[in-house]
């Protein structure tokens, strides 16, 4: 089958010289750019991950914020309408305290003016009092 004379070594010396040629001139080469590959594409994906979690991140604080914005807005919302609902208690009441001091006064007023209409009336009956007692009894007994 094999000649185990100069043409074998001559032949392994051959394989190991194209071996050591494949090596250096497409396999190391190859195994390069495939090693670089893989290492951006590690790094791409470290860097999305990163990127991804600063995102998320980034979305939970702003979310946070505008909860804490609504409930200010919410609680700035009531303080109003609980400050307008004191104001207008405010000036209810004082508009109900004007009312009664004008029906106060209104009533004094009128009191004033039946008192004031009783003592003419009171002058106009003695006035016609006396001119009855004169004309029936005469000016003199009067």
């Amino acid at each position: 089958m094999f000649d185990f004379d100069a043409t074998l070594p001559l032949m392994a010396l051959q394989f190991l010289l194209l071996t050591a040629l494949l090596n250096v001139i497409f396999y190391k080469p190859l195994t390069k750019v495939l090693d670089d590959r893989d290492n951006y594409v590690r790094t791409n994906r470290l860097d999305a991950a990163e990127r991804l979690a600063n995102t998320e991140k980034l979305t939970k604080e702003y979310e946070q914020q505008l909860a804490d914005a609504r409930r200010q807005s919410q609680k700035i919302i009531a303080d109003a309408q609980a400050e307008a609902q004191k104001i207008t208690g405010e000036r209810i009441a004082e508009a109900q305290k004007e009312a009664q001091a004008q029906r106060e006064q209104a009533a004094k007023e009128i009191e004033q003016q039946k008192q004031a209409a009783l003592s003419s009336l009171e002058q106009e009956v003695d006035a016609l009092s006396r001119q009855i007692l004169e004309k029936l009894l005469g000016p003199s007994l009067v």
